[in-house]
């Protein structure tokens, strides 16, 4: 238990480059110039790694795997296996999209923290997880944070080319805590 426990620690030790280089790319996008220390915490002062296991299910039409949902993360780093039965929301046609498992790479999730800092230009994806009939199903997301003590808004470079403010400022913990 004690060797899993440790791979879990450095698989999220490890994405910080990619979460930091994902960031810098998606802050660019909202005229950040640069990340300083105070930006980097809020962003992803925080990371949460779940390990998701779904047992195959002979009925899969009358269960669910993880209900309709967006993330409260800033980022979610997802591996999934070749299984499948991660399902996104189109948001024009309302309907469900499969994500098909791509061998060696990782799904990128916007979450609710980064869809407030971008005052909506960046839009949190509702997603969901579908049972399968014939094989057991493992997904390993790893959730980019702000801090329970950070207030989140949107960020100062957005509104400055006078774009209206859409969101209002609040703690992230106490956002988390009416999410849920």
């Amino acid at each position: 238990m004690e060797r899993k426990r440790n791979q879990a620690l450095e698989y999220v030790k490890s994405s910080a480059p990619v979460v930091k280089k994902l960031l810098a790319i998606l802050m660019k996008g909202l005229n950040v110039k640069e990340i300083d220390e105070s930006k980097e915490s809020m962003l992803m002062g925080s990371k949460r790694i779940n390990l998701n296991y779904y047992p195959k299910c002979p009925n899969p039409e009358l269960t669910v795997g993880a209900g309709r949902h967006s993330d409260v993360s800033t980022l979610t780093i997802l591996l999934q296996d070749e299984i499948g039965g991660l399902y996104v929301r189109n948001t024009e046609t309302m309907k469900w999209i499969h994500v098909p498992p791509v061998s060696g790479s990782l799904v990128i999730n916007v979450g609710d923290a980064l869809q407030i800092m971008s005052n909506g230009n960046y839009k949190s994806v509702e997603h969901r997880v579908v049972a399968n009939g014939s094989s057991n199903r493992i997904s390993v997301p790893i959730f980019v944070n702000p801090r329970p003590s950070d207030v989140i808004g949107p960020l100062p470079e957005v509104l400055e080319s006078g774009e209206k403010q859409i969101y209002k400022n609040v703690l992230y913990k106490d956002y988390v805590m009416h999410f849920f």
